[in-house]
Parts: C-alpha cells; sequence; structure tokens
C-alpha cells in the first residue's frame, strides 16, 4: 500500500491494504481503518477510533477519541466528531441473528457538529451545519442549521456556520447576522438559509 509522506500513522496504528487515505491526514494511536475505507484530505483520526470498510469520510474531518464509525456511514466535509459519539447500522439488532443485508444508510451533511456521547441511530440524514449536543439521541432526519439536544433529539434552536447560537425562534420569519463573519441567515417557516457572508 502506498501512503503519502503528509499522512501520518502512529505506529499502535493498524491500517488494512487498500484503505484510501487522502493528503496530511492524522491517525493516532490504537486506531484501526479498514480495507475499503475511504478517508479524504487532512482529516484528523483521534486515539481508538474504529473505521469500517463500507464508510467513506471527506475532507478537514475531525474525529475525535473512541468512535467507531460502521459500515454505510458517509460523512461529508469539516465534520466535527466529538469523543465517544456513537454511529449504528442496524434498527432491531440480535446476536444470534444476522442482519448485515439490512445496514440503513446515515448522511452526515457538510460542517455537521456531533457532540460528545451522541448516538446517530441508523438511516437517518444529518443536515449541514447542524449542531448534535452531547449525549442526545437523534432518531430522525436533522434539518440544516439545526441545534438539537435531549433523548430524544429535539430542535431547540439554530447555529450559524461558525458554531454560534441563532437567536431567531424554530419558526416564522426573520434575519441574524453573525457578529463574528458578517454572515446573514434568514428564517422562512421552519427553513434556515445563510445569504451572504
Amino acid at each position: 500500500m502506498v501512503i503519502d509522506p503528509s499522512v501520518f500513522i502512529h505506529p499502535t496504528a493498524i491500517v488494512d491494504e487498500g484503505a484510501s487515505i487522502g493528503l496530511n491526514c492524522k491517525i493516532w494511536h490504537w486506531s484501526h481503518i479498514c480495507r475499503g475505507a475511504i478517508i479524504k484530505n487532512n482529516t484528523s483520526i483521534g486515539q481508538n477510533v474504529y473505521i469500517a470498510n463500507e464508510v467513506s469520510i471527506g475532507k478537514d474531518v475531525k474525529i475525535q477519541n473512541n468512535v467507531s464509525i460502521y459500515d454505510n456511514v458517509i460523512i461529508k466535509d469539516k465534520v466535527f466528531c466529538g469523543p465517544s459519539m456513537v454511529f449504528t447500522n442496524v434498527l432491531n439488532p440480535r446476536s444470534a441473528i444476522n442482519r448485515k443485508n439490512e445496514y440503513l444508510t446515515t448522511l452526515v451533511e457538510e460542517g455537521a457538529t456531533l457532540g460528545a456521547n451522541c448516538t446517530i441511530v441508523c438511516g437517518n440524514k444529518i443536515g449541514k451545519y447542524s449542531f448534535i449536543g452531547a449525549g442526545a439521541v437523534i432518531t430522525k432526519d436533522v434539518i440544516d442549521y439545526a441545534l438539537v439536544t435531549g433523548v430524544p433529539g429535539k430542535r431547540i434552536g439554530w447555529m450559524s456556520e461558525y458554531g454560534e447560537r441563532i437567536n431567531l425562534p424554530l419558526s416564522g420569519f426573520g434575519e441574524w447576522i453573525c457578529k463574528k463573519t458578517n454572515t446573514k441567515y434568514i428564517l422562512r417557516n421552519e427553513i434556515l438559509s445563510k445569504v451572504s457572508s
């Protein structure tokens, strides 16, 4: 297997033959990357991370310690996976029943944050730049820019691309400008959109 010299792989990490590792990636202690995994440029894989065969990870992703990413998980660019957060890939697992043909796809869109110890139940889409709070359990799709907390996860607000809480109601009409970036966001009914930066 040819690994670009820009990639750092800790001596305790295992990268199986056939895994695709992009430029400037870092793979830290005791992590295991399976043969079919695709990891794009500038991604950081923390300690004790497992990445299965049927996994695609975008550019500039940060995966913190103790995260397992199972088959059928797709992670787009600039996603943050907090420490010990959890993905699943089967809705009704049983030890004695093989359900590998029932894996559901989970899609994490660009810029999303998945907080420490949250759980993403398989088959759901996590919207762009959404923010899943620590310990939340996600059982349904999350819309773009949503701030979701609790068990089960419930939308309690909005977050900007910069990571600031947006002072707008959950639904209705309104505008908000990020003081850090001068980016303008517009709320129309229950859809929040970025309109300028």
